[in-house]
C-alpha cells in the first residue's frame, strides 16, 4: 500500500464525479449517493451538463461525439438544487456548465441562488463545450463561443458582486439591474475546463482553478508546468489557481493510490474519483468503490 501523507501537499481536496449515466431516476439513489460521499469524507461532488445528446447515425464522418442521446444526464442545476437538501458539508462542483450554450444572466442567478440555499457549496465549472447539436438545440451560436464565455465570465462576476450592474458589451446589456438574493460567496469561486492550448491558457488567465484531463506522467507534469507559466504570464501567482485531476475506478486499490500519489506530488490541489463509467452493476458497487478508494489512498 502506498502511503500518500509522506508527500509535501496535504491540503489535496478529494472529490467523486456524480455517475450520471449509470445511476438512474430514482430520486433516493441519487441522494443516497451524495450522501455516502458526504459521510465517507469527500470534500465536494463534481456534475457534468449536457442538456441534450446528439443521435450520430448519419452524420459526417468527421463528428466524433463523446456522448449521444443514450447517454443520460441530470441537470446539473436542478441535481445539485435536490443534494444541497439531503447534503450537509459536500461541496457541489460543476464540472462543467457549458456556458456559451445558456443565457448568461440566468446561470448567474441560478448559482448564487443555489450558493445561498447551500450555504455557499458552490463550485462553478466552465467551458466551451464540443456539441455543436447542442448549441443549435438551444438557440445559441457556435462560432463565437470562445469569445463569448470570456464577456460571460466577466458579466457573471460583476452579478456576482454588485447590488446593481450598469453594463454594456459584444454580447450583452444590462440597463442598471443586479440579482437579489446575491449569493454567500461573492464571487463565487469560477473554474474552467480546458484540453486545447489556447483554451489552457483561457484558463490561466481568467479563471480560479482549472477542471484538467492531465495524466499522471511525465506528459501530465510538462501541462502543469506550462499552464503554471500561463497563469505567470498573465500576471498572476500560480499558487492562488486550483487544479483538479481524475482518478479512474479501474483497475485495482493499489492501482487508484498510485495515480492518487502522482497527482499528489504533481502538486494538484483537488482531486475527483469517477466511479461512473467503470462497468459497475449497482448503487452499492458504486458506493463500495469511494469507501475502497477512501480506506486505500488516504489523501483527505
Amino acid at each position: 500500500m502506498f502511503d500518500l501523507h509522506r508527500t509535501n501537499n496535504p491540503s489535496v481536496r478529494v472529490g467523486v464525479v456524480f455517475p450520471h449515466q449509470e445511476i438512474g431516476n430514482d430520486p433516493a439513489h441519487i441522494a443516497a449517493y451524495a450522501q455516502a460521499a458526504e459521510d465517507l469524507g469527500y470534500a465536494h461532488v463534481v456534475a457534468y451538463d449536457h442538456v441534450v445528446g446528439a443521435d450520430p447515425a448519419r452524420r459526417p464522418s468527421a463528428w466524433r461525439g463523446v456522448y449521444t442521446h443514450r447517454d443520460a444526464f441530470h441537470e446539473p442545476f436542478v441535481l445539485f438544487g435536490y443534494l444541497a437538501a439531503v447534503t450537509k458539508r459536500i461541496e457541489l462542483a460543476f464540472g462543467i456548465v457549458i456556458l456559451p450554450q445558456r443565457q448568461t444572466i440566468l446561470v448567474a442567478k441560478q448559482a448564487a441562488s443555489l450558493d445561498v440555499l447551500s450555504r455557499g457549496r458552490v463550485r462553478l465549472g466552465v467551458a466551451i463545450g464540443w456539441n455543436h447539436v447542442e448549441y443549435e438545440a438551444l438557440g445559441m451560436a457556435w462560432r463565437d463561443r470562445a469569445k463569448r464565455i470570456e464577456e460571460q465570465i466577466h458579466v457573471m462576476r460583476l452579478l456576482w458582486t454588485n447590488e446593481v450592474v450598469d453594463y454594456t458589451g459584444r454580447w450583452h446589456r444590462i440597463d442598471r439591474a443586479g440579482i437579489n438574493p446575491l449569493p454567500i460567496q461573492r464571487p463565487i469561486p469560477l473554474w474552467m475546463g480546458a484540453d486545447e492550448e489556447i483554451a489552457v491558457k483561457r484558463v490561466a488567465r481568467l479563471a480560479d482553478g482549472w477542471f484538467s484531463h492531465l495524466t499522471p506522467d511525465e506528459t501530465g507534469r510538462a501541462g502543469l508546468e506550462r499552464f503554471r507559466g500561463y497563469v505567470r504570464e498573465a500576471g498572476r501567482d500560480p499558487g492562488r489557481i486550483g487544479v483538479e485531476g481524475r482518478v479512474p475506478a479501474t483497475g485495482t486499490p493499489d492501482d487508484w493510490t498510485r495515480r492518487a500519489l502522482a497527482f499528489r506530488e504533481m502538486g494538484m490541489t483537488h482531486l475527483e474519483f469517477r466511479t461512473g463509467g467503470s462497468r459497475l452493476p449497482d448503487l452499492d458497487a458504486h458506493i463500495d468503490a469511494m469507501r475502497r478508494f477512501r480506506e486505500a489512498a488516504p489523501v483527505f
